[in-house]
């Protein structure tokens, strides 16, 4: 009831702060609410005398939207699958989620001139919901638009107008169960031409006859409620591109009505594009060589020239386009869309390493757009075990759009929870998956803030944290009770893999401990003192208790002629519940001889003999693993299960992470990346280039090695400091050299350099302490 109380209070002041700044704007579309998988079109002219210097407009919708302002594209597919928050009280068996809705702010100045302005908008309605739970339907399509030019305010209201465009057929059945989007079906007979440029007595386009748009009421109505700003940057526009066998088709060309497969550089959501002359009424199809991909676009050809872009998004290898004999092709193109830029690299001198990389890499982008993904075809389910998989490689790899898509998810996630559960799979549905939940609050809730520092956000989400790690009662026998079968919609999953080799119990005792040693930290950030002692005492109960109820003589087991499991003992080093000294027994008995995980389960395994210091075993059987797939030069993402199977670009694919944080030993260790180590475990490798896209800017790191000379190029941010670990690798530093002053000889600090502090050693490293600037260090081995 409380929640409830200051849910209805929040959406008063909401409504109320955000209603001068739509200017009473209303929701609009047509007279039907609907239907499902409609494509609206809206105009709107208005005359300036002069334009601003700013001018931002607020756009909400549902479900996407295409702006353009005289007929120049202003952004390619805003909006958001819908649900940022509950709006009220959520009725399951009704199946009633009143939620608020997503808004962009858009920069629309540089479009606008004096003089009369186009304003044109497509809007896409889904109409519908999953049981993936990724998107939750309003029941109602709706656009809202406001935009203060000058002292002019410009909103939606019945004087736009508004055609639901003919061209696309919505009474296609929906491309799948478990995908919200829909199939393309568009018909060039009856499209209504250019719709987007000057006013209709300027040109052959003639708007009069449109129908006035139909007002459906103001900010804050339901079934849209209040609204929300989309926190996630707007996706990139790559632009129209060629394919990577655009010179052998050989444009233009007439077809010979065989399928004609267009190559991308590597796995990419796209929008396919065609440019043709045809005659009318020839259908073409374009689809990918992704077997799992559920979306396809048709495309029924007019008269003459003519061009062509389906904005439902695919993702493959290659793009196929079917058209018919006769059909002059004057281009195929595509165009990516991608959250944020590919900011991060790695270079290294091991093939089979930078290939790996570089699919872990490409699988990351694919798995991302509207939230972190599981997979781009099937399901595009936001699965939060996923998410806190790709948590680990994404700081590495994903600039700041993919550190506020990690933060939507936080938000989203905690926002509709219930009952205290943190669902595996939302925000439409709460269904709680135990492991998953443990490690999303583990290794997703804790590393955003590590990462990031974003105060704010750890303070939002941590209630929802406690309430779950509340929800285990502990045991006589000191550890909690195995949970399972609690909430009305879970289920008793932790990985796939070999067949009868999962360990259950200690894989969740683990993975809770994991769970209240990072709640402990977030809780000492924001001033818990009371919790920190409940998380204390209960982490202080179960690691003895975890070693007498599970360790067999060599390895933790809940059954040793059953159980020998490779993921519970990697997660039983990961969290660290298990004992330090039991660390090299587990890697021979049971890491490097069984290999039951799924990629899911993987990295764990590989993190594990890391942090138990066996980091040439980790590389060895990340290479076992990953070898086939490495081999496949046809692929560019990775697969789902080992050595293939399910979809080829699932997202809880992360060797990234051991590969950049323990291989090239780069990683935060204080918030914020305002200190950071560098301790590389070079294993047998000489050369590593490597770019860290972090909240301070960009850490450029280079390392060679020889059989006598340690070199480290370092280029930090401002406010950082880097710990430096100098391998010893069983020789001698004879001699430390940072930008060519000799800073250690012989075993003693020679000189003092400004910036650069002696941190001292052990047994693995020689450390100094590098303030932020551009450093060149070179070590002499005897």
């Amino acid at each position: 009831m409380r929640k409830n109380i200051l849910l209805i209070l929040f959406t008063f002041y909401f409504s109320f702060a955000f209603s001068n700044e739509w200017n009473n704007a209303q929701w609009i579309w047509q007279q039907e609410d609907g239907p499902s998988n409609t494509w609206m079109s809206f105009r709107k002219i208005i005359t300036l005398d002069e334009v601003p210097e700013k001018v931002e407009a607020l756009i909400a919708v549902d479900s996407k939207f295409w702006l353009w302002i005289n007929g120049e594209m202003v952004l390619f597919e805003g909006g958001l699958s819908r649900g940022p928050s509950q709006a009220g009280e959520w009725n399951r068996k009704q199946k009633i989620t009143p939620t608020n809705s997503w808004y962009d702010t858009v920069n629309i100045q540089p479009y606008l001139k004096k003089g009369e302005n186009t304003i044109a908008i497509l809007a896409w309605y889904w109409g519908r919901e999953t049981h993936k739970g990724t998107h939750i339907d309003s029941g109602k399509g709706g656009l809202l638009f406001s935009a203060n030019i000058g002292n002019q305010p410009v909103v939606s209201d019945a004087s736009w107008k508004a055609l639901q465009h003919p061209g696309y057929d919505n009474t296609i059945a929906p491309s799948s169960k478990a995908i919200v989007q829909y199939n393309v079906l568009f018909d060039a007979q009856k499209s209504i031409g250019d719709w987007s440029e000057k006013a209709w007595y300027k040109t052959d386009f003639n708007d009069e006859n449109w129908p006035r748009a139909v007002e459906k009421g103001k900010l804050g109505v339901a079934p849209w409620y209040n609204v929300e700003p989309n926190i996630v940057p707007h996706l990139i526009n790559h632009g129209l591109e060629n394919y990577e066998n655009h010179e052998t088709l050989k444009f233009p060309f007439v077809s010979d009505g065989k399928m004609l497969k267009a190559k991308l550089p590597f796995n990419k959501q796209i929008t396919p594009y065609l440019e043709i002359e045809a005659k009318a009424g020839d259908t073409i199809f374009i689809t990918t060589d992704n077997r799992l991909n559920r979306i396809n676009a048709t495309y029924i050809t007019k008269e003459g020239k003519q061009s062509f872009e389906s904005f439902s998004w695919m993702n493959g290898h290659e793009i196929r386009y079917t058209i018919p004999k006769g059909v002059k092709v004057n281009a195929l193109k595509y165009r990516w869309m991608s959250v944020g830029k590919m900011a991060g690299k790695f270079e290294i001198d091991d093939p089979f390493y930078q290939r790996l990389w570089w699919m872990g890499n490409n699988t990351l982008f694919v798995c991302a757009r509207d939230n972190f993904m599981d997979c781009p075809d099937r399901e595009r389910a936001l699965w939060i075990g996923d998410v806190a998989d790709q948590v680990g490689y994404l700081f590495y790899s994903m600039d700041n759009a993919g550190r506020q898509l990690l933060k939507k998810a936080i938000l989203q996630t905690t926002a509709f929870s219930e009952n205290g559960v943190m669902g595996a799979l939302g925000p439409l549905r709460v269904r709680e998956l135990v492991a998953q939940s443990l490690q999303f609050i583990a290794q997703g809730i804790w590393p955003y803030y590590l990462n990031t520092g974003d105060k704010e956000t750890l303070e939002k989400a941590y209630p929802f944290v406690y309430d779950y790690l509340a929800l285990f009662p502990m045991q006589e026998n000191g550890l909690p009770e195995y949970r399972k079968g609690k909430s009305p919609d879970s289920w008793n999953w932790v990985d796939w893999g070999v067949k009868k080799t999962i360990d259950e119990q200690p894989i969740q005792m683990a993975f809770y401990y994991l769970a209240l040693k990072e709640a402990k930290k977030m809780a000492e950030v924001i001033g818990k003192t009371e919790d920190i002692k409940w998380y204390s005492e209960r982490m202080d109960v179960m690691k003895p208790a975890f070693d007498k109820a599970y360790w067999k003589n060599g390895f933790y087991s809940t059954n040793v002629d059953k159980f020998k499991d490779d993921r519970a003992n990697a997660i039983a080093i990961v969290s660290g519940i298990a004992n330090p000294d039991y660390y090299n027994q587990i890697v021979d008995n049971v890491l490097i001889p069984n290999r039951f995980s799924s990629p899911h389960f993987e990295w764990i395994a590989e993190e594990a003999m890391c942090i138990a210091g066996r980091y040439k075993a980790s590389l060895e059987r990340m290479k076992v693993q990953y070898q086939s797939q490495v081999d496949k030069k046809t692929m560019s993402t990775l697969y789902e299960m080992f050595p293939r199977g399910g979809s080829y670009n699932h997202a809880w694919n992360a060797p990234n992470t051991i590969l950049s944080k323990h291989i090239a030993g780069v990683r935060p260790t204080k918030v914020a990346w305002s200190e950071f180590e560098i301790m590389p475990a070079l294993v047998h490798l000489e050369n590593i280039k490597k770019t860290i896209p972090t909240v301070k800017g960009d850490i450029d790191v280079e390392i060679h090695v020889s059989e006598l000379e340690y070199q480290l190029n370092l280029s930090s941010p401002k406010e950082t400091e880097a710990i430096i670990g100098i391998p010893k690798t069983e020789k001698t530093i004879d001699k430390v050299y940072v930008n060519g002053k000799c800073v250690w000889s012989k075993g003693k600090i020679k000189k003092k350099i400004k910036g650069v502090l002696f941190k001292g050693e052990d047994m693995r490293y020689l450390k100094f302490v590098l303030l932020s600037g551009n450093w060149e260090l070179e070590a002499i081995y005897k």
